[in-house]
C-alpha cells in the first residue's frame, strides 16, 4: 500500500520526519526527563553557548534592532538590494581582489545556492558530484529537481584529498553526460571539519582544467563554514586559484550568513561567480534571477539590510568581526578537546581542521546512534559513521563524547 494519500512521490524518498530533527527531539525529551548535564545533544547546526543558548553576535542583533521599517518590511529586488550585493561579495571575499567578472545574486541561505545552481548549470537526469562525506540535503535538493548525487573518496588511505579519486571519478561522468557540477563544501567541511589545502586545491584546477573544452562544469563551492575555520583571510588563500580556471569552467561560491552572521533564521545568503567575461557573469545574474522568481520569488529584505549595514560602517564591521573571532576561539578549542580526548581514548577520527562538526568513522551509523541515545549521548548517524556537533556542546562535553563512544563501539 503506497504511504502516500493525495500527494504524489514523484521517484522520491520522502521521511515522515526529518533524521536529524527527530534525534534532537528526542535529546530534548531526555533533557528533560532526567536533566541537562546528563544529555549531550551534539546535533544541533548552530552555535550555542556553554549553557546550551543561542549565540548571538551582539553586534549584528543591535543592527537588526536599529532597522527602519522600510528596511525590512518592503520587498527587496529578486537578485537583491544593490548594497546587499556588493556587501555579500565583500563579506565572501574579504580582501581578495579578483581579476575577472564577479556577480551575487541573494539567496535564502547559502541552500538557495545550491537549488538555484543545480537548476541552471546541469539538466533532469544528470548526476551531480560531491563527495562521499558530504551534507545529507546535498542529495535531496538534487532529487527534488530530477538530478541525482554521485560521490568521490573525499579521503585517501593517507586521510589526504583524494585527488586521484576525483580525477577519476570527473573523467567517468564527463564520459556520460555534457555537464558536470562539482560540489566541494570547504574549508571547515560538513560534516568532518576538513578543509581542502592550497595543495589539493592546485590539484582540483589541474584535473578541471584538463578536461574537454566542449563540456561544460560548474564548481560550486559551499563556503558556509569560511569564518568558522581559522583566520578569516589566510582561509581564503584558495580564492586566486578558481581564476585559473579555463572559460569553460564556472566557479560559484556558495555564501552562508547564516553563519557568519548568526542569522539562521533569517535565511540570508547568496551566490558569487568568478565568471571569465562579462557575457558568462551577466548570463549567471540572469538565469539565478529566473530561477529565484520561480522558486521563493525574491529572498527577506530584512538579513540583506542587516549586512548592507554592517558593511557601510567601518567600526561597526571591526566590531563584529572581533565579536565573530570570540566565537570562532571557542569553537575551535572544543575542537582541539575533542581531538585531544579521541586520541587519548583511541577513537578514531576524521581529519578536523575547523568549523562546526567533526565525524567519527564506524560501522553501522544508525545502531551505533541508537546504543548513545540510551547512554545519553545524541548524534547523527550518517552513511559511514556519526557527526558530532562541536558547535552545540561545551568544551566538557565534548571532552566526555569520545570514550563513551569507544565504550559502546567495543561492545557490538
Amino acid at each position: 500500500m503506497s504511504d502516500f494519500i493525495m500527494a504524489a512521490a514523484n521517484g522520491r524518498n520522502i521521511p515522515k520526519e526529518d533524521v536529524i530533527f527527530g534525534i534532537s527531539r528526542r535529546a530534548r525529551e531526555m533533557a528533560e526527563d532526567v536533566g541537562e548535564d546528563k544529555v549531550i545533544n551534539a546535533t544541533i547546526g548552530a552555535l550555542l553557548d556553554d549553557e546550551g543558548e543561542f549565540l548571538v553576535l551582539s553586534s549584528v542583533d543591535d543592527t537588526f534592532m536599529g532597522l527602519e521599517p522600510v528596511e525590512y518590511a518592503q520587498y527587496a529586488p529578486i537578485g537583491g538590494t544593490p548594497e546587499f550585493r556588493k556587501a555579500a561579495i565583500r563579506a565572501a571575499l574579504r580582501s581578495y581582489e579578483p581579476k575577472g567578472q564577479v556577480r551575487a545574486v541573494a539567496t535564502p541561505g547559502g541552500t538557495g545556492s545550491l537549488r538555484n545552481t543545480i537548476a541552471n548549470y546541469s539538466c533532469p537526469g544528470d548526476q551531480i558530484l560531491t563527495t562521499d562525506w558530504h551534507w545529507s540535503p546535498y542529495k535531496t535538493i538534487a532529487a527534488e529537481q530530477g538530478r541525482s548525487i554521485a560521490t568521490f573518496r573525499l579521503f585517501n588511505e593517507n586521510y589526504g584529498f583524494n585527488a586521484e579519486d576525483f580525477r577519476k571519478r570527473v573523467g567517468e561522468m564527463l564520459e556520460e553526460q555534457d555537464r558536470l557540477i562539482i560540489i566541494l563544501n570547504t574549508p571547515a567541511q560538513n560534516p568532518t571539519g576538513y578543509s581542502l589545502t592550497d595543495a589539493d586545491w592546485q590539484k582540483v584546477i589541474s584535473i578541471l582544467s584538463s578536461q574537454a573544452p566542449e563540456k561544460r562544469i560548474a564548481l560550486l563551492v559551499d563556503t558556509a563554514y569560511i569564518d568558522f575555520a581559522g583566520d578569516e583571510d589566510e582561509y581564503r588563500s584558495f580564492l586566486p586559484y578558481l581564476e585559473e580556471l579555463p572559460a569553460n569552467v564556472l566557479p560559484i561560491l556558495a555564501f552562508s550568513m547564516s553563519k557568519t552572521f548568526t542569522l539562521y533564521g533569517l535565511r540570508c545568503g547568496a551566490m558569487i561567480c568568478l565568471a571569465p567575461n562579462e557575457e558568462i557573469a551577466d548570463e549567471f545574474v540572469r538565469v539565478c534571477e529566473f530561477s529565484s522568481r520561480a522558486s521563493w520569488s525574491n529572498s527577506p529584505r530584512v538579513g540583506q539590510s542587516i549586512i548592507a549595514n554592517i558593511f557601510a560602517d567601518k567600526d561597526l564591521l571591526d566590531r563584529v568581526t572581533k565579536e565573530r573571532k570570540e566565537i570562532r576561539d571557542m569553537l575551535l578549542k572544543r575542537g582541539r578537546a575533542f581531538e585531544e580526548e579521541a586520541e587519548r581514548a583511541g577513537l578514531p577520527i576524521l581529519p578536523y581542521d575547523g568549523g562546526f562538526f567533526a565525524s567519527i568513522p564506524c560501522d553501522d551509523p544508525a545502531s551505533a546512534s541508537r546504543e548513545l541515545e540510551a547512554e545519553g549521548i545524541f548524534l547523527v548517524p550518517l552513511a559511514m559513521g556519526l557527526r558530532v556537533s562541536l558547535a552545540s556542546i561545551s568544551e566538557e562535553k565534548c571532552r566526555r563524547i569520545p570514550a563513551k563512544v569507544v565504550e559502546v563501539l567495543n561492545k557490538r
